[in-house]
């Protein structure tokens, strides 16, 4: 995240303008720019060497008026208390316009996990849940895998939880490995969501999905899954993905004259997105430093990776072929490049609608987990194209209907469903 881009400031900043629009009370707009509840703790590990390092880690609970908190755990070393409440602000939003029945949470430890061991990471994962595990349950707070955290993390979170409560309890964190509590379909959920979604934005336009071409930055599980989708779901052509080298500290973006495979990429992508470039050559890939994939002729732009991307300077560099920005990472758009896609009429696909697969199936997992009866993968999937399709189509209806531009519908969508769920418990 740069400096310049503060995520907190610009999520509150988007919410003041909606709230604005909606001619909220003020009194309630302020309860809603800040987090019910902050932590920020320690956590000391022991490392393979036998030194003792300490880690910080944080946790924000946003909104819990639709019920309990809910939202992944990053381990990146850029985080920050404001990046995590920016994250848990659009949690709450996502969960409303997805309208499943969670609130918005976020949590964070400022590291590079790859610099860790194996068992260092499950020290660092059980330290974090016995620092929060009072403030966390199935009822209170679920959290779930993000940027940097994996399916096996979780599961050593759920393990450490169980065994300090004394009972084996599936529900208190989602994106668990399948087996361990997880739910099938959970892996591709949010890369599939936003594809379900880019389908229905082509309907509205009049896109003939089997010619289009898509530019994805980024190549972690969103962007694998969303290449995949539009690749095989839809029959569009990736023209290229991009990703963080972390051995040599740069981005590249990788393209094919005849259009990626996303298959045969992710074949060669280490469990951080970094992908072989060698292979990648020997295949007839190009392999170009930077941000390319922005400049590249497309009619879908996806950025899949971390905020602030398409920024005031990055936005001048998009094609004019681009009709459809279907951002899957959160907060990839600053407030100045949205200025510049209203006035060139590119129809966006908001954060926290697009990619709100990803919370749906850890709803459904939960939902699995309290049944104690899973779902075929099958029966995940067209649950999650079911719910996609409905919130693209609410947030569609109220962008027609107020005549405003798509993120501020999903907003009006969204913050309505919590306004209203805090008067009907009585909250104002």
């Amino acid at each position: 995240m740069s400096d310049l881009i503060n995520a907190f400031q610009m999520a509150q900043a988007q919410f003041d303008h909606v709230a604005k629009q909606l001619n909220m009370d003020p009194q309630v707009a302020e309860i809603l720019r800040w987090p019910s509840r902050e932590f920020k703790f320690e956590i000391p590990v022991r490392m393979d060497d036998g030194s003792i390092r300490l880690f910080f880690g944080y946790r924000v609970q946003h909104n819990d008026v639709r019920g309990p908190a809910k939202g992944g755990i990053r381990f990146h070393p850029s985080e920050t208390l404001d990046t995590v409440r920016a994250l848990a602000m659009w949690m709450t939003w996502k969960c409303a316009v997805a309208d499943i029945p969670l609130g918005g949470g976020k949590g964070g430890v400022p590291v590079d996990p790859a610099t860790l061991s194996v068992t260092e990471k499950e020290k660092l994962c059980r330290g974090w849940v016995g620092q929060m595990w009072r403030n966390i349950g199935p009822r209170q707070d679920v959290p779930a895998p993000d940027v940097g955290t994996t399916p096996q993390m979780m599961g050593w979170m759920m393990d450490e939880y169980s065994k300090l409560v004394g009972q084996y309890t599936p529900g208190v964190i989602t994106g668990k490995p399948v087996g361990g509590g997880g739910s099938l379909g959970r892996t591709e959920a949010t890369g599939f969501g936003a594809i379900f979604a880019v389908r229905e934005a082509m309907k509205h336009l009049k896109i003939d999905p089997a010619k289009s071409v898509v530019a994805i930055q980024g190549f972690g599980n969103v962007s694998q899954y969303a290449a995949i989708g539009f690749n095989k779901l839809l029959g569009g052509t990736v023209a290229c993905v991009s990703y963080w080298d972390r051995a040599d500290r740069a981005a590249y973006t990788v393209s094919h004259p005849k259009g990626v495979d996303p298959k045969f990429l992710q074949s060669i992508t280490d469990q951080y997105g970094s992908i072989d470039k060698e292979q990648a050559r020997k295949a007839g890939y190009i392999i170009e430093e930077g941000d390319a994939w922005i400049t590249k002729e497309a009619d879908v732009l996806l950025p899949g990776a971390l905020e602030g991307q398409i920024n005031a300077e990055s936005v001048k560099r998009v094609s004019s072929r681009v009709r459809i920005v279907a951002e899957g990472a959160n907060g990839p758009t600053t407030p100045e490049a949205d200025e510049v896609f209203k006035r060139n009429n590119i129809f966006v696909v908001p954060d926290f609608l697009c990619n709100a697969g990803g919370v749906t199936v850890s709803y459904f997992e939960g939902v699995q987990n309290d049944m104690n009866y899973y779902w075929t993968r099958e029966e995940v999937l067209q649950r999650l194209d079911t719910k996609m399709t409905q919130a693209f189509n609410s947030v569609l209806e109220m962008s027609e209907g107020e005549k405003v531009f798509m993120r501020d519908a999903a907003y009006m969508v969204a913050i309505n469903r919590v306004v209203k769920a805090m008067e009907l418990r009585g909250w104002i």
